[in-house]
């Protein structure tokens, strides 16, 4: 963000509370730019000769500097909304508490068949092909590509609650795959929490289109918000006047209108466990609302083997597979990793907790799990939560210092036949700068196992 309003001409000074030492590499990164650096604090004159606060997405609002900025009236945005004000194509936004990664990879994906489908060639004359962007909250954000983007191209992005905070502009397709309780850390409560994803929705026209997941009360409960036409998604057939994808007999299915159409059957989906045909399904209605051939989803979806972190099998030793979830920052999902499978499951759970309810985690554990490691600073807490269920046939329950240690007590634990299961249920910060680091360590250390 800083580098390109830099290049376009604006005054920039980049703020952080950490010191310059610790800001070196990103220093050395931007030392090509005229951009100013004020470490060490957030001092309000700052905003003396300031027009816009850009907030990276982890600044809280309730920041003094940032509070102080609402006051006088200057305008508070991030990336995403700069980027929204200056993209000339199609947009596609998808957000969710879960699963928007996976299906935002998969939308992508197959935006980029379709198009290689539409383009015309000719030995006479060169002629552009319409491009995919895929970014947002996930690789490479948007804004470093903006200018060279044209009309017929095609932007999808993922969205956060912490980048939808700011947002006065919606995409033209935009999703809500489900809400459930998350970064309640962050936002403080559940309707603070629902307001930000909602924003999603709440810049829209009459002639754009929202997909809203039918089976999570909380997404479905926004339908009147939609000011265009609505899709949907659901594992039941869907209701006669809903259009969108379904799942029916272990077949997916599109309507639209009166027309069912059937796409492939359940199990050709390499993705393993509900929560994914279900990101599949979402994919599907939001490629199907964006005018994507069947033929080009279906083809994806064949061949998609999924997200890194995600579920993501690191290898098999001695009879164990071992699974990297490094994802799961919150219980929810670390209940949809644990459903994906039937084999028993040896459970790696830890990190720093985001003040998100554990109880119905620790009662699956107790009924599908055979051992749970605990690990880092949430480590006794979710010990106490476990221990404290008296339902199911009762777990094996270990407490170790980090992750690294978990990894070497599951593989002291771990049967032939079982599952090593890395799917935390908390954010990294603990140990590791996010997710990612957090899984590549993981995968590391076990690919070290002998």
């Amino acid at each position: 963000m800083a580098r390109w309003l830099s290049r376009h001409a604006s005054n920039v000074t980049l703020n952080d509370s950490r010191s310059s030492d610790e800001l070196s590499k990103a220093q050395a990164d931007l030392k090509d730019t005229n951009v100013k650096w004020v470490t060490g604090s957030h001092p309000l004159d700052l905003l003396n000769d300031t027009d816009v606060l850009c907030l990276s997405g982890g600044v809280p609002l309730d920041l003094p500097i940032v509070q102080e900025a609402i006051k006088r009236g200057i305008t508070v945005s991030n990336d995403s909304q700069i980027f929204m004000q200056m993209v000339p194509c199609r947009t596609i936004g998808i957000t969710g508490s879960a699963g928007k990664t996976t299906t935002t990879t998969l939308v992508g994906e197959m935006a980029k068949l379709d198009h290689r489908g539409q383009n015309i060639e000719s030995s006479l004359f060169t002629v552009r092909r319409p491009r995919v962007y895929v970014g947002g909250n996930i690789g490479d954000p948007l804004i470093n590509y903006v200018d060279e983007m044209q009309p017929d191209d095609l932007a999808v992005l993922e969205f956060s609650s912490f980048q939808l905070e700011q947002m006065t502009i919606s995409p033209n397709i935009a999703a809500i795959l489900n809400i459930t309780p998350n970064h309640l850390d962050r936002h403080g409560t559940m309707q603070a929490y629902t307001n930000a994803k909602t924003h999603i929705l709440d810049f829209q026209k009459k002639d754009d289109i929202a997909i809203l997941g039918r089976d999570n009360l909380a997404a479905w409960d926004l339908k009147d918000k939609v000011k265009g036409k609505l899709f949907t998604f659901s594992f039941s057939e869907l209701e006669k006047k809903l259009n969108g994808a379904y799942l029916k007999d272990d077949v997916l299915y599109i309507r639209d209108g009166k027309q069912n159409i059937e796409v492939m059957p359940r199990h050709k989906i390499q993705i393993r466990g509900d929560h994914n045909v279900r990101n599949v399904l979402a994919a599907l209605t939001i490629g199907y609302a964006s005018g994507f051939s069947i033929e080009s989803m279906a083809q994806v979806i064949t061949n998609f083997h999924g997200v890194a972190h995600r579920l993501e099998l690191v290898r098999e030793l001695k009879g164990v597979r071992w699974y990297n979830d490094s994802i799961a920052t919150a219980p929810e999902r670390s209940m949809a990793a644990i459903n994906s499978f039937s084999e028993p499951i040896v459970l790696l759970l830890g990190g720093r907790d985001k003040k998100l309810p554990w109880n119905d985690l620790a009662k699956l554990i107790h009924e599908r799990v055979e051992h749970v490691i605990a690990f880092g600073e949430a480590g006794e807490m979710i010990e106490d939560v476990v221990s404290s269920i008296t339902i199911g046939r009762g777990v094996h329950l270990q407490l170790v210092k980090n992750l690294k240690e978990a990894v070497q007590s599951a593989a002291q634990v771990a049967q032939s036949g079982s599952v090593v299961l890395l799917s935390p249920g908390c954010t990294s910060f603990d140990e590791f700068a996010d997710f990612a680091e957090r899984g590549e360590r993981f995968k590391t250390w076990v690919l070290e196992l002998s």
